[in-house]
This record gives structure tokens, sequence and C-alpha cells, in this order.
């Protein structure tokens, strides 16, 4: 793996080259092991918070952790195109916008016994910026090499909060266009309802029941894209234990290992679907 510059990682993209690397900021990764018409994001699965912000946080570690989504960028690590946040949203959130990004009250509790400087604010957004300029320049190069893309944007939730059975997937799809890529919702959802975990709750997939898709990344990749489809894919922390925050090893590998094959078999439907043809 590198250690990169912003701009030194959007010139190996317009180049076409293959590469693993961090940004210099350590606020994300990204791998490409070759170019292929889909990508991967974990844009929550990160976990670091600056020291400097310890002290003025009122949300512990582990509050932070809950609403996080840990090992999501583990089960997307087997695909040839992944980005992976590093960050904590509660530095800034990377499925919101800009403007929106540094919470001042996170879940019903104030965040900072003082607010963030200008300073403080002024470098989570920079981070925020970089990390869709790097999202930016994949668009437009897998649109210009493959003319259509689809992007599977990985997140996880806390079902215990929810008093009602909810399912282990679920696919939010309000922002994007139904009619268009309604096969391929549908192909992606009958996928996910016959993954196999070990767990005791019968696996399946829901569309809009628990979230409908409204997060920054997809409205970001759908305003600025052509021919790209994002499938924002929740799945339910059945991996973890979401009180202690014990991790499920065996789960997190199951989730692995078949979305390292179902990915990129729907992929490929899709591509043959709509290959530069819209």
């Amino acid at each position: 793996m590198l250690k990169l510059s912003i701009t030194e990682i959007l010139i190996k993209i317009e180049r076409e080259e293959r590469f693993h690397a961090v940004a210099s900021d350590y606020s994300f990764s990204i791998k490409i092991d070759k170019y292929v018409p889909y990508v991967c994001a974990a844009v929550h699965d990160g976990h670091h918070f600056q020291k400097q912000l310890w002290d003025n946080c009122m949300h512990t570690a582990h509050d932070r952790w809950y609403e996080e989504d840990p090992c999501t960028g583990e089960m997307i690590s087997g695909l040839p195109i992944t980005l992976i946040a590093h960050d904590s949203r509660f530095e800034y959130d990377l499925n919101r916008d800009p403007l929106e990004a540094i919470y001042e009250t996170a879940w019903g509790k104030e965040l900072w016994r003082k607010p963030l400087s200008r300073k403080q604010k002024d470098q989570a957004i920079l981070k925020h910026n970089n990390f869709y300029r790097v999202v930016l320049s994949l668009i437009v190069k897998l649109e210009e090499m493959f003319g259509s893309t689809v992007f599977y944007d990985v997140h996880s939730y806390n079902k215990n909060r929810w008093e009602r059975k909810v399912p282990i997937f679920n696919l939010g799809t309000h922002n994007i266009d139904q009619d268009k890529y309604v096969h391929d919702v549908q192909q992606w959802k009958e996928i996910l309802d016959k993954i196999e975990l070990p767990i005791e709750q019968e696996v399946s997939c829901e569309i809009n029941d628990v979230f409908q898709g409204n997060g920054y990344f997809l409205k970001y990749v759908t305003s600025n894209s052509l021919n790209t489809l994002v499938l924002a894919t929740e799945i339910a922390k059945v991996y973890c234990d979401e009180d202690s925050g014990v991790i499920y090893p065996e789960v997190v590998h199951a989730v692995k290992d078949q979305f390292k094959y179902y990915i990129q078999a729907h992929a490929h439907r899709f591509y043959e679907r709509h290959e530069r043809i819209d």
C-alpha cells in the first residue's frame, strides 16, 4: 500500500494505473486492482477520531462506534475497486452534504462541550471535499471506459433500536431512477435474500423498509454521473453485539466471501444490460 496525496491519487486514476493507497492524511483508502464497471464503498467504516477532539466530545468511544458501520470495509475488501473511510463520521459525515457534515448534536445528544473552532471545521470539510474529488474522478473515468457503472454503497444499522422485526438487508431506492434500474434493484434484492449467514435469524432483504436511500454519497454519485446506479445496501448488525462491541468474525467473513462472489456476478449482469446503450 502506498501513501499518496489527493493529487497523486487523481493522477493515477486518470492514467488508469492499478494501485492500493491510503490518503496522506489517513482519512480514507482506495484500492484499484483492475478497472471494472463497479465500485464498492464503505463511507461509515471509520473509527479514527483525532486526539485533540477527545476531551471536547461528550460521546464515548462506544457511543461513536455504535453509530458507525464497523467491518463494512472488511466486507467489501475482496472486490477490485474499493473506497473505505477511516475517519469517524463524528468528525465529519461523508454521507451528508458538506454544509451539514459536522454534527452539533448526534442522536439526540449534544456532541461538543464547546463549539469547534473555524480551523477544526475547515480541516474536516477539506477532507470531506477531497474524498469526493476522488469519487468524481472514479465516476468520470469508469463511465469513460465502460459507459455504465454501478456503485455498491455499503452500510450497517442497529437492529436493536427497532421495536419490530427488521430485515437483515435493506435497499434504499428513493433517489435512483427506479424505472430504468428496476431489474437491477430486483436482482440485487434476490441475491441478498439468499445469502447464507451463520446466524439464527432468517436472512431477508427488503426495499425501503428501515432506510430509503437518502444519503449524500448516493445523491452525489447519481447527480454527477450519466449512467451510474448506486445501490445503498444496509446490513443489520447481526455480525456483532451492539451493546458490548464484540465482533463476530465468522459472520463478517461469511458476508465478505459472498459479497466477493455476488457483487461481481450482479455487476456483470448490470453491465450486460446497460453497456453503452443508454
